[in-house]
Order: C-alpha cells, then structure tokens, then sequence
C-alpha cells in the first residue's frame, strides 16, 4: 500500500534527530499559538544506531595511494585522515599506531558502515584530483579462467552441430525427492532449485510445437543442486533434445518434416565429439523411465561413463504430445573438463597425409544381435594394426535367410601405408588376421 507514511519511513529515519524535532515543534506551538507545556513524557524503544568501526591507516594508504606533493609524491599523513573525519563529526579512539577505532555519528548510522566507507569520506573530502595518478608497477593481461575456456569451447562445438543454446530458471516446483528448498520463495512454482536439466528441456520441446515453431533441436549448460544427507551439493551438467528437421528447404518433402532417425541423432553427437578432439564409447543401456528401454545407451570416456544418449519413452512422448523420434543426451560436464583440459587435446598435433593410394576390403558376416559395432571396429583396428586406416559399416539387414537371434552386418576396411603402396601380399595376412580375430571372439560366420 503506498501511502505518505510508506513513501517517508522506507527511505530510513533518523531516530536521532526526532527528539530535535518533537522541541522544535513544542518551540513553535508556544511560539506561534500561544500554547502552554503541561507535561511531557518519553518512550524510548528505539535501537541504537550507535556504529564503532577499526580504521587502519595502512588499509587507507593503500586503497588510495600515493598523493601529489611539492617534491612528487608520498603518504597520506595519518594526522591529516584524523582531521578529515573529525571534520565530519566522527568521534575518533587511537587503537596504537595504525588506526582507530571510530563511532560514527547517527545520522550516518545507515550510510557508513564499514571501514571501506570511511575510505571513501576521506577521499571525497581530500580530493580525488590530489591523488597521484600512478599504475600499478608490473600488470598481467587478462584471461579466461580454464573451466569457462572449456565451456566456451563445449558451447561452440554444439552451436556448429546446429543445436541452439537454451537458459532456463535454476528455480522449480518443489516435490521431487532431495531437492533444496527455498525458505522465502517467491512464487510457490519456484520454491525448490532443479536437480536436473532434462525436464526443462522436454517441456521447452513441447511449447516450440504447440506454438507453431517445429520440433526443436537444443541444448543447455548449467548447473543442478541436491541434497545428500543434510549436506548442499551442486554440479555443472549439460543436456540436450533432438527431433527437429535440421533442413531449411524441405521442398523435396511438399514442406514436411523429416523424423529424425536414431542414427542421425546419433551422428550429430559424433560430429560434436570429433569437433572437440575427444573419443566416445556407446554401450547398450537399459535405460531409464524417461528413456526407450531398447533405443538407449550409455556414453564412456576413458573408461569412466560420461552420460547417457537415447528416444523418449513412448508412453511419454504419449503423455506430452510429442512425436515419437525424439531423443535425449545428458553428460557429466565435469569429466568432459578433464578430458578437454589435456595437453594431448587443446594442442592439436598434425599428421601428415599419406600420397599413396589405399586398399580397401569387404567383410560381411552373421553375429549376435548383443555384439556392439563399437566392440566389433575395436577388435578389427586391434587386429589391423598400423596398416587399419578405416572401418565403416555400410550395410545391416535382419530377417529371411538370417539366423535367429543374429543380424548381417558388412563392413569396408581400408588399409594404406604412409611409405609404398599396398600390394595384396601385403593386405591380405593382415586382413585374414582381422577375420580370425572376429571368428574368436565374437563367434562370427562370415560370408566374404
């Protein structure tokens, strides 16, 4: 309620100066009406505003520096600081021979309050154009901070795969289980700070196609808080959605969206990690009640799990209204600062382009649907050794003429040397090598 009352009293009274002003008005009452004093009482509950603050001399000299004299430049005098405040009606108390301490007067009570403000009253009142205008001796240039450095490098490295970066309130609805709670929230929606990033990101999907705006394709950086214990934790994490159609011109389609496959969701990650000069592994995952029990996996690196990458659950997308082909990642940001921060990644080193041509081989067999190909390329470039420059998958079919519980995957392996060229008496022991490899440990029955 804004009243007259409310509009004086929120700017602070100086409970000092009312017994000055209750005489001035009684002064004025018998003066000008002809009033008579029969009594007066006082009721005093007011708090005291008396303030005693250390002021050391060397603190003073040394946030303001040297001064302009005849011979150049020199100290404050401390006689000089004591005469300035005096001026100003503190009361100054030597404390010895670097300061003292001083009550401030109260109608100042409320602006100064600390010995930085005392500082500041002996500058104004000195001079700021007598103070020598010196620089420092020796100064450092500025920089980045590691970590922010490293964020700035995830954030680029996301951007360049198309994602757009989204910000959201650090501040949720509370309910969750060791959330930290506010103890004067705002708004009862803001009562609790987020433990995760994902449902932000979910509901943000959701509000770009019920307005209109297509299927969205974005990432977040930030931090998440929780309890453990009676104990605050708290961590930077990123997160991301994906689902949109990443083309601009969809003429081709008559102006439809394109779902995303797995594959693609899959490959935008890769593009991100090759950007950053960082190797992920994928392994299947169960999931989560937010992920695709059959289309998840978990992401490591360097044997430790970074996160995990996968489709929405069916009945969740159900529940929201979304499409089906949307999928999730959501990393340790921590782990990935100690994989970035390495020497052997911030410093790129070259490797020369070999000028001879390459060999390359067909291999195709049956293996187990629960074999990885992850598992699989790593075992071949064990066993190509130096001459192994590549393997891709090209093809993978399931169904007539496939053994049960098994998937026919072909691989092209390319080999080169960086000093002759290839011969087949040169390719063919390693590639036989490679077969015998997978035929071990994976059990494979080849076809090529």
């Amino acid at each position: 309620m804004r009243t007259d009352a409310s509009g004086r009293y929120e700017r602070g009274v100086n409970f000092a100066e009312l017994d000055v002003a209750c005489d001035r008005a009684v002064s004025l009452i018998v003066e000008l009406t002809g009033g008579t004093v029969t009594g007066r009482a006082v009721v005093d509950t007011r708090p005291s505003l008396t303030n005693a603050i250390e002021l050391r001399v060397s603190r003073v000299r040394e946030i303001l520096g040297q001064i302009k004299t005849a011979d150049g430049t020199g100290e404050l005098p401390a006689a000089e600081m004591e005469r300035i405040l005096q001026s100003l009606s503190f009361t100054l108390t030597a404390t010895g021979d670097d300061g003292w301490t001083v009550t401030v007067p109260d109608y100042r009570a409320r602006d100064i309050e600390r010995e930085i403000d005392l500082i500041e009253e002996i500058a104004r009142v000195y001079g700021y154009d007598n103070f020598a205008a010196t620089l420092p001796i020796q100064s450092a240039r500025g920089y980045l901070s590691t970590e922010y450095a490293l964020q700035r490098q995830i954030r680029e490295a996301f951007r360049a795969a198309g994602l757009t970066e989204l910000m959201h309130y650090s501040l949720v609805k509370p309910g969750l289980e060791n959330q930290v709670t506010l103890a004067n929230p705002l708004f009862a929606e803001y009562a609790a700070m987020r433990t995760e990033l994902m449902p932000a990101l979910i509901e943000a999907f959701q509000s770009n196609l019920q307005n209109g705006n297509g299927a969205l394709n974005g990432f977040e950086l930030g931090r998440v808080f929780w309890l453990e214990g009676e104990e605050y934790q708290e961590k930077d994490a990123i997160a991301g959605i994906l689902g949109g159609d990443p083309r601009v011109n969809r003429w081709t389609t008559t102006g439809k969206e394109t779902p995303m496959s797995w594959f693609e969701a899959k490959g935008l990650l890769d593009s991100v990690f090759d950007r950053l000069g960082i190797e992920v592994q994928y392994r299947t995952d169960a999931g989560s009640d937010r992920l695709h029990p059959g289309r998840t996996a978990s992401l490591w690196l360097r044997g430790r799990e970074l996160g995990k990458f996968g489709q929405l659950h069916p009945q969740l997308c159900q529940a929201r209204e979304l499409p089906r082909e949307v999928y999730s990642f959501e990393f340790d940001l921590n782990l990935l600062f100690a994989a970035l921060g390495q020497d052997s990644v911030q410093v790129p080193h070259f490797k020369p382009f070999s000028t001879f041509p390459a060999s390359d081989r067909d291999l195709a067999f049956f293996v187990p649907i629960e074999a990885s190909v992850s598992e699989l390329e790593k075992a071949m470039f064990k066993a190509g050794g130096k001459l192994l420059e590549a393997v891709e998958l090209f093809d993978e079919y399931r169904g007539d003429s496939v053994p049960q519980g098994q998937r026919s995957l072909a691989f092209r392996l390319v080999y080169r040397a960086g000093d002759r060229t290839l011969q087949d008496k040169d390719v063919d022991p390693v590639h036989q090598k490679v077969r015998d490899q997978l035929v071990k440990r994976f059990k494979v029955d080849l076809r090529s």
